[in-house]
């Protein structure tokens, strides 16, 4: 297989190649959708095995406040990210999200307290922009800096936590969203317990020069195998995560995409440092009167998948627009089609029964809850 020289590279891409990856362009990277065994076997593994995948096209960043104080950092983050970072403790990890004037959402992201500085996980497609949004507001009191020495991995399933555990035995007491350093195969590596499949599992940050031979370790193990990018949607999918530029976006706001548990008590109206953050006054005031739209779950009738872009009507003739599908796709482990999509708030009762415009036709879909499959993380 040539390489598309117009494409970045991770540093796990020979090792892709290597075990028969087909590979396609995402958010300038040329990474793996699937290997030999397919989307389907790949998914169904994760969700009772161990999958491996290289999130290496992600941007890693470290947020280092100049003052020594990581009060400082947090807090001037918050001026970026309408999330409570000041209150998370070292060790700890959240979710966050970039906002802009308008409320809308620049990009999600990770943000972990590593003590003496902040470590942030952004999208690949946002990693440029979000690095300008970091230096201009954070320069004054913080050195921001790109890590481009480091890969990312992510173990998830229901036996992760096994096979890392031959490696480093105290990984049984992580919890969901906790970060530690620790020695894996003789590399430091940064480990967080968190993923973007709704299985418990790992990401692990590896120095670049020690990817290959980690990754090749971890996949030696029986209950593991590589993981390419079809099967990653699909099982985010089916946990009813979003992605960023199809489910969330500039033009969506956090209430709007059903993202009210991402804003902590404490930048909330009444919090002890409510607002602050780009686009407050509308996110606030989404939080009080509702949103007129909202992001829901929806399972179409029969077998036939309904794909992002499709619109959403109230009835059978497609004359009332109510909203539009944002990501869909088979479900394997719910053994059907399975979608997310923007609904108008007269509508988004779970049973609503709703319409989506399929090559001229349109085909019955229900309101339903998320996820569509139960969520698995150790609390």
């Amino acid at each position: 297989m040539e390489n598309n020289p117009h494409l970045k590279q991770t540093p796990l891409h020979a090792l892709h190649l290597s075990l028969g990856a087909r590979m396609v362009p995402f958010a300038g990277y040329d990474m793996p959708v699937q290997y030999p065994d397919g989307v389907m076997k790949e998914h169904q593994h994760t969700r009772v095995a161990a999958g491996l995948f290289d999130v290496s096209h992600m941007g890693q960043v470290i947020v280092r406040p100049k003052s020594g104080k990581i009060e400082d950092a947090a807090l001037a983050l918050e001026k970026l990210v309408p999330v409570d970072v000041l209150g998370l403790a070292e060790g700890r990890q959240r979710y966050g999200l970039f906002t802009n004037a308008e409320g809308g959402i620049l990009d999600d992201l990770m943000i972990t307290n590593r003590g003496d500085h902040l470590f942030l996980v952004v999208n690949a497609a946002c990693k440029d922009a979000d690095f300008e949004l970091l230096k201009a507001g954070l320069s004054d009191t913080c050195d921001v800096t790109m890590l481009d020495d480091r890969a990312l991995i992510a173990l998830q399933g229901p036996h992760a936590e096994a096979v890392l555990g031959e490696l480093w035995a105290d990984v049984s007491a992580m919890r969901f969203m906790d970060v530690a350093e620790a020695d894996l195969h003789d590399v430091t590596c940064i480990i967080s317990r968190s993923g973007y499949t709704g299985e418990d599992g790992f990401e692990i940050s590896i120095p670049v020069a020690s990817a290959v031979d980690v990754t090749q370790r971890l996949l030696e193990h029986p209950d593991v195998k590589p993981i390419g990018l079809g099967a990653r949607d699909s099982l985010r999918l089916e946990a009813g995560l979003c992605l960023y530029g199809n489910d969330i976006d500039t033009a969506t706001t956090p209430v709007e995409g059903a993202l009210e548990w991402a804003l902590q008590k404490a930048r909330r109206a009444g919090g002890a440092r409510e607002g602050g953050f780009p686009g407050a006054d509308r996110i606030l005031g989404q939080f009080a009167a509702g949103a007129s739209r909202r992001r829901v779950g929806l399972k179409p009738e029969g077998r036939a998948p309904v794909r992002g872009g499709a619109n959403l009507f109230a009835d059978a003739e497609g004359k009332t627009p109510v909203g539009q599908v944002t990501s869909g796709g088979f479900g394997p482990s719910v053994d059907g089609p399975v979608a997310m999509g923007y609904v108008d708030a007269g509508h988004i009762e779970n049973g609503t029964t709703l319409f989506a415009e399929v090559r001229g036709k349109y085909l019955p879909v229900a309101v339903a809850a998320l996820p569509f499959v139960k969520q698995t993380y150790k609390r």
